[in-house]
């Protein structure tokens, strides 16, 4: 199996990135700094790119088996503006499998299931933007066609591995207000190695 991995030097993709490089698999970045890149990251290959730039990803993209992206939406629209590329080079290439790491304010709202958490009352924050551009990624994922999983973490400090937390299929697991990005990175590489929770977003916390 090889990976082609977005946002593979961010807090959680870098610790994606780790897990499957010690599993053995081939992983093929596409970068933007590579000068960033920890030493970890010196035994997988890349393209630098931007993920704004169809050509860069559909360079990058070519001979891997899935794709997975922890890309963040970095004060902007990146997710929303590069999730079309992203689908449009998979679908050229053949490939069917799509993991992504959301926010767990476009899972169902327990309290007002007709609305996503950051839309209720649910959601502590004042600022919307992040979630609106996740919120416009989920909805080119649900009408894509391709097999996607959003993992959608609530509050998430740096962190190590536990081992130990809970999910749920569209909804944050009750009472959850944290996870790890060392455990949002460990049930991410779970779902590479076991395919579960297609076509769905997936809560994790503690």
């Amino acid at each position: 199996m090889k990976l082609f991995m977005l946002g593979a030097s961010g807090r959680v993709g870098q610790k994606i990135t780790e897990l499957a490089i010690q599993d053995g698999i081939d992983v093929h970045a596409l970068i933007r700094n590579p000068e960033r890149l920890p030493s970890i990251l010196e035994k997988m290959t890349y393209t630098t790119g931007n993920v704004l730039d169809k050509e860069q990803i559909e360079e990058g993209i070519k001979g891997c088996d899935m794709v997975v992206s922890a890309l963040s939406t970095e004060g902007g629209n990146v997710l929303s503006e590069s999730i079309p590329l992203i689908i449009a080079a998979m679908k050229k290439e053949g490939i069917t499998r799509i993991i992504t790491i959301g926010t767990a304010g476009i899972l169902q709202s327990r309290t007002e299931p007709h609305l996503l958490r950051y839309q209720s009352s649910e959601s502590k924050r004042k600022l919307t933007r992040a979630a609106e551009d996740h919120h416009k990624a989920y909805n080119f994922l649900k009408e894509c066609g391709l097999d996607w999983t959003i993992v959608c973490p609530t509050y998430l400090p740096d962190g190590d591995t536990t081992g130990s937390y809970r999910v749920e299929q569209d909804f944050l697991p009750d009472g959850g207000n944290k996870i790890s990005t060392g455990d949002t990175a460990h049930f991410t590489f779970s779902l590479i190695k076991e395919p579960r929770f297609t076509k769905s977003r997936v809560g994790i916390a503690y």
